[in-house]
């Protein structure tokens, strides 16, 4: 129970913003959701994005700060629906499965979540060096996949969870899907993580 309290201090919460604040927010949020559905997120500027939500673009920019910072307020929601599952969703992405189980089936609902938003999350991730180590839902998933390995097998989980981690990278889920196709990348990963939690994975 301590561990799982862990992951739910880590969890993302909704943004508390005034009444006014919330609703540009969200108009915001809406435009940059359809301007990147209809043009993809590299073709589209913090300028059209401002001109369809109606705000200024000093507003946009003091909200979100770039269109990187925009990607992370968009996929928010989504990956607090995945944390939610995590912590108390059925089994085996829920607890109440065994480890391995349950980092297998993390690894399959994680890479659902990140090729149905590849381009949002590439946009996060690669906005500046090391910006996937500063985006909050990192550290969550971090915390889980180390949880699960150290209960599947010991050893040194806090590093092996930052390399089980770095093989679901955005770019390099691009790579994959484009060269083999998504479902052999998901089968790569997952052999990854299975290999991971093996009887004889070396400790």
């Amino acid at each position: 129970m301590v561990r799982e309290t862990s992951l739910e201090l880590l969890m993302s919460r909704p943004v508390q913003e005034r009444a006014d604040a919330a609703r540009n927010r969200e108009k915001v949020l809406a435009a940059a959701a359809r301007l990147f559905a209809e043009k993809g997120v590299d073709a589209v500027s913090m300028d059209a994005v401002a001109a369809e939500a109606g705000v200024g673009k000093g507003t946009l920019f003091r909200r979100f700060g770039d269109k990187s910072g925009l990607a992370v307020a968009l996929l928010d929601a989504r990956e607090r629906d995945l944390q939610q599952r995590i912590l108390s969703g059925p089994p085996p992405l829920g607890p109440g499965a065994p480890a391995r189980e349950r980092l297998v089936a993390f690894v399959r609902a994680y890479l659902d979540f990140l090729f149905a938003h590849l381009d949002l999350v590439r946009m996060s991730e690669t906005a500046s060096p090391g910006a996937r180590y500063r985006i909050g839902a990192y550290w969550f998933w971090h915390r889980h996949v180390t949880i699960l390995l150290a209960e599947a097998r010991g050893g040194d989980a806090d590093a092996l969870a930052h390399t089980l981690l770095a093989s679901m990278q955005a770019e390099l889920a691009e790579v994959l899907q484009g060269e083999y196709g998504r479902d052999r990348a998901v089968a790569a990963v997952t052999t990854l993580a299975t290999a991971l939690t093996a009887e004889t994975a070396l400790t």
